[in-house]
């Protein structure tokens, strides 16, 4: 891995000292990113645990078979957690997993590198797929989307006020001619938005909502959670690290629902606890980076990890 573009594990201790509690287990680390997790997860497994990593990135698949090689604990697929079930099953082990740890988001060689297209900070072909093979480009995107489908995208995934705005200067520029770079598209967003925030790029938003809409980030991940869920044994552990409000939002009442279990039984009929079909147990409050964390990866202070436990 290029020391231009290196990966600052985020909640490392925290994650694996949840998920790990069997060391002749099987765990999945759902998000391999540059192999922070799994390495410390690896650190605790016995010789006869094992590790099933994915991610979407050819450029973490390559990490990781050169950095695991020699690993016969481990093993990686190229694809998304959406998939969790189907590389599962393959291997036939529903139902027989000890853990799932899933680091949501962008990693920090995909902002960093230019050439990916995430970043609003360098200018750069405007890409922003986590899986360059599989699917659009966010330009590839832009040259047919309307100004509805524009602004939905903004408001929704990226919590964009302005995203109407946005979107109707987005498409007047783009009928001028086409935008390809990031460098444009954030000078397009930027002029579009009459309250930049202090501290803040003014595409910030922006740039996360058609991210996060190009590689369908929030309905594969629950997708995966509702897999994770059965794929998993009883006692075995779901760990989720979010990095903003949309992503803990979907985590938090997924887990709370399964928490509760269900509340809705048809009225005037007694039942007992054990009727409510809880199937899950919150295992720690929500989990945020220590403030040395932060000061030493500031990308940390956003992160939010929740965790719980399979009861049924």
């Amino acid at each position: 891995m290029s020391a231009e573009f290196q990966h600052i594990t985020v909640l490392l201790n925290e994650a694996v000292d949840t998920l790990v509690g069997d060391g002749d287990g099987f765990y999945i680390d759902g998000t391999f990113g540059r192999g922070g997790h799994s390495a410390l997860v690896l650190e605790r497994l016995t010789p006869q645990g094992r590790l099933l990593a994915i991610d979407k990135d050819p450029e973490a698949i390559a990490c990781a078979e050169q950095r695991f090689a020699t690993e016969p604990r481990f093993d990686i697929e190229r694809g998304s957690f959406a998939q969790l079930q189907e590389f599962v099953e393959a291997r036939g082990l529903s139902g027989q997993l000890d853990g799932v740890l899933l680091d949501l988001g962008v990693s920090s060689p995909q902002l960093d590198d230019p050439s990916r297209g995430f970043s609003f900070m360098a200018d750069g072909p405007l890409d922003m797929r986590m899986n360059p093979d599989v699917g659009e480009s966010a330009a590839e995107w832009l040259s047919h989307a309307t100004e509805a489908e524009i602004a939905d995208v903004l408001y929704t995934y990226g919590e964009e006020r302005h995203g109407r705005r946005m979107a109707r200067a987005i498409l007047a520029a783009q009928a001028e001619e086409p935008i390809t770079t990031t460098g444009r598209l954030a000078k397009i967003i930027a002029e579009a938005n009459p309250s930049w925030e202090k501290g803040k790029n003014p595409a910030t938003r922006a740039f996360q909502g058609i991210r996060i809409y190009i590689n369908r980030e929030l309905e594969d991940l629950e997708t995966c959670l509702e897999q994770a869920l059965e794929m998993l044994k009883v006692g075995g552990r779901l760990v989720v690290i979010s990095f903003h409000s949309l992503e803990d939002r979907i985590v938090k009442r997924f887990i709370r629902h399964h928490v509760k279990g269900d509340e809705h039984l048809p009225p005037g009929i007694p039942f007992t606890d054990d009727m409510l079909n809880k199937r899950l147990k919150a295992v720690t409050k929500a989990v945020k980076a220590s403030r040395k964390e932060v000061d030493d990866n500031p990308r940390s202070r956003s992160a939010v990890m929740r965790a719980a436990v399979k009861l049924k």
